[in-house]
């Protein structure tokens, strides 16, 4: 382990760490930068023996771009689902669960698909089969459950697969 690793054990971690304290007091002071990295560093250094099998990622800018895909298609489905609850009688609707045969393997990579799909407004990730290689999904209206698979599969696992894989 390089001596880098050893001071910084999850260096991204750290990071996210401090800007989510600096979100948090919602504040840019010094005190608050060095307290946050301070923070971002001690939870992480304390927990890395919990950490054996440190994540990779082999396209980690390649996250940004999924991270803009994944706030668009939070918007857009917001205003999906409401129009769908506000005008769309519930006779009219069709709920679906919907199997996602997963060609991820990873577990990062299937839990990041499985908040992903979560986060987005009228589906809910709900099980995960035994070897992983299924998630369980409820759509609040699904013309086609098929199309839905697809789109999962296209849109997010795909790139997620690019990311992790």
């Amino acid at each position: 382990m390089s001596l880098f690793r050893k001071v910084l054990p999850h260096p991204l971690l750290t990071l996210m760490l401090t800007i989510t304290w600096l979100l948090l007091v919602n504040g840019w002071s010094l005190n608050s930068l060095v307290f946050g990295f301070l923070l971002g560093w001690l939870i992480p250094f304390v927990t890395a023996s919990y950490w054996p099998n440190q994540p990779t990622m082999r396209a980690p800018l390649k996250i940004l771009a999924y991270i803009g895909i994944v706030i668009w298609d939070i918007i857009v489905a917001n205003v999906v689902v409401a129009k769908i609850v506000l005008f769309k009688p519930n006779s009219e609707r069709k709920p679906a669960w919907v199997t996602i045969p997963l060609d991820l393997r990873t577990p990062e990579a299937i839990t990041a698909l499985a908040g992903t799909i979560t986060l987005t407004p009228g589906t809910v990730s709900a099980d995960l089969s035994d070897h992983g290689h299924a998630l369980l999904v409820h759509c609040l209206d699904a013309e086609n459950p098929d199309e839905v698979r697809d789109e999962i599969k296209s849109r997010y696992e795909a790139r997620l697969k690019e990311i992790f894989e």
